[in-house]
């Protein structure tokens, strides 16, 4: 199972990159994505996410921080 545990992580780097501002990449077709406020979206898809983060970390960095 590691294999998905490493992919799951590969995947939330790449959403969370995308999300904070850090990749211009669509993860669906590869196109470049537009940042409106709290709205990335990608105009060749209509690939659309909601609530950009402001500082963007892991959902594991967000619980240890919570927990320290």
């Amino acid at each position: 199972m590691s294999g998905l545990t490493s992919l799951h992580r590969t995947l939330e780097q790449e959403l969370l990159a995308v999300l904070r501002g850090a990749s211009l990449e669509c993860l669906v077709c590869g196109e470049f994505v537009l940042h409106e406020g709290a709205l990335v979206r990608c105009p060749e898809c209509g690939m659309q996410l909601h609530g950009r983060l402001a500082g963007a970390g892991s959902a594991t960095d967000a619980a240890g921080q919570q927990a320290g």
